[in-house]
């Protein structure tokens, strides 16, 4: 039987890590973009409730906007459903084959990224758990930051490519 399943979009590239940085690609699993209505009463709750139910992870890009992130691929039918409950005040979109994560990590992880983006990355303006829509370069993205020195970056998979080696470029000064 033929696979037709994409390839790993960073297939061909290579992690690395070294005590100041390090660069990978996380699992292509799922990512939902919710946006509700300008008029919409906040979802953030019922976001957080399906979150815990689904087992993925609430990413918050406000105004009005989340993005719902797992490592393993959703199914159909619970996307279906999932997005079925946000309705009426707020509707989603599967990115999960359109859309490429990665993670930046080490104490130079906010060095290399300042390189690329106009976001301000210092602790106190950008804290634990916060997620921004920024240019990384000239390729959009969605900046989340875990821990300190830990960020996931999405990205448009057909740009994902091109977004490593800008990353890779900037990081080379900490290998």
């Amino acid at each position: 039987m033929l696979d037709l399943r994409p390839l790993p979009a960073l297939a061909n590239r290579k992690p690395f890590a070294s005590p100041r940085i390090g660069l990978s690609a996380l699992p292509e699993g799922t990512v939902l973009h919710v946006i509700a209505g300008p008029k919409a009463p906040d979802q953030t709750a019922s976001l957080e409730r399906l979150a815990a139910e689904t087992g993925l992870a609430l990413r918050a890009l406000p105004p009005g906007q989340w993005l719902l992130v797992g490592d393993r691929p959703t199914p159909h039918a619970q996307v279906r459903r999932l997005l079925a409950a946000l309705e009426p005040h707020a509707t989603g979109i599967d990115q999960s084959h359109g859309r490429v994560r990665m993670r930046l990590d080490g104490p130079m992880a906010s060095t290399v990224l300042s390189k690329g983006t106009a976001v301000d990355l210092h602790l106190s303006a950008f804290p634990k758990n916060h997620t921004v829509a920024t240019l990384i370069g000239h390729v959009s993205a969605h900046l989340t930051r875990h821990d300190t020195d830990v960020f996931e970056i999405a990205a448009l998979r057909s740009l994902a490519g091109s977004l490593w080696d800008d990353l890779a470029g900037m990081c080379a000064e900490f290998l």
